[in-house]
């Protein structure tokens, strides 16, 4: 087994963030770990096509992006680890990663750990989720449903935006949501009820979604709260925004977060975090964008001031 007992730089995460902090580590000669995590290349690699992502005209899809990134860190000499992190210890002095049965010091360490979508965990939202129809992204997907009906799944703020931005594309933008009010900010909520695309279906629980022959989404079923009916509503598409988790419960009492769970940034960064050389990107530290450019771009970022952190240590020895 080979010997990880000590780095100059571990990553936790193989998202965009976690890949593109390896690319820049690797290249400023510092031979990043990174270690992959429960899922390989993130939640991207279940996108079917993005069309988004700059340098890719025709689209491409999420796993053969997440693929590419790896083989170009590996290029560089990043270095690999399969397997799920137990627990850290983290000081100024020593960070440790714990992962199974062996433990690695590191002088910085990256923490890419991404955010999971909510699922409603009904019948048929499995099945059709990445390319079928139900998707957890209008920014990502919107403009696969152009002149077609789309069910949001939503009442706060993320909700409303999503409707909001699908309007842009959809002929007709239904609301599903379990209260008799929407959550979001008086603005955003004012908006939605004013725009002509967009129907809302108060009181309403969602309980399966329905494939046509194909496999692809052909409708909803919910049932009303007040009467226990249920119905169907048809559409093509389900974009669900009933809110993310971020992937940082192993870092409680350990990193400051905030109350829904991301990490809190020291001021004037965008990366750096309350322990000295111990840095976060991407979605574990993003509430509000969640896009795969973005967390790339903070990936950028944290590996910058991660090599400062690590050469400015060296040269002080």
């Amino acid at each position: 087994m080979k010997d990880f007992s000590k780095q100059s730089i571990i990553i936790l995460g193989s998202g965009c963030a976690g890949l593109t902090a390896a690319i820049y580590a690797a290249r400023a000669n510092l031979s990043p770990l990174l270690i992959e995590g429960s899922l390989p290349g993130g939640l991207l690699t279940m996108t079917s096509e993005i069309e988004n992502f700059p340098g890719f005209p025709e689209g491409i899809s999420g796993f053969e992006l997440m693929d590419r990134m790896r083989k170009q860190a590996e290029r560089f000499g990043t270095q690999f680890l399969s397997g799920q992190v137990d627990r850290v210890e983290l000081s100024e002095a020593c960070k440790r990663v714990f992962v199974g049965d062996r433990f690695i010091e590191t002088e910085a360490l990256i923490i890419a750990t991404g955010a999971s979508p909510k699922f409603l965990k009904i019948p048929g939202e499995k099945e059709m989720f990445g390319g079928k129809g139900v998707s957890i992204c209008a920014t990502c997907d919107g403009a696969f449903y152009r002149n077609r009906d789309v069910i949001v799944i939503g009442g706060g703020d993320s909700a409303c935006e999503e409707a909001l931005f699908l309007t842009h594309f959809c002929k007709k933008v239904t609301i599903v949501h379990r209260r008799d009010q929407l959550r979001a900010s008086k603005i955003l909520a004012d908006r939605v009820q004013s725009e002509p695309k967009i129907e809302l279906v108060w009181n309403a629980v969602p309980q399966a979604i329905l494939a046509d022959e194909n496999g692809f989404t052909r409708g909803m079923i919910v049932q009303d709260k007040n009467n226990s009916q249920s119905r169907e509503i048809a559409c093509e598409g389900v974009f669900l925004a009933v809110g993310h988790e971020p992937n940082t419960k192993l870092f409680h009492g350990i990193l400051p977060l905030d109350d829904s769970g991301y990490f809190i940034k020291e001021p004037n960064s965008q990366t750096r975090t309350a322990v000295g050389g111990v840095f976060v990107a991407g979605d574990c530290a993003d509430p509000h964008y969640r896009q795969a450019i973005s967390a790339a771009g903070t990936g950028c970022q944290a590996a910058i001031e991660a090599e400062r952190y690590v050469y400015s240590r060296q040269s002080s020895v």
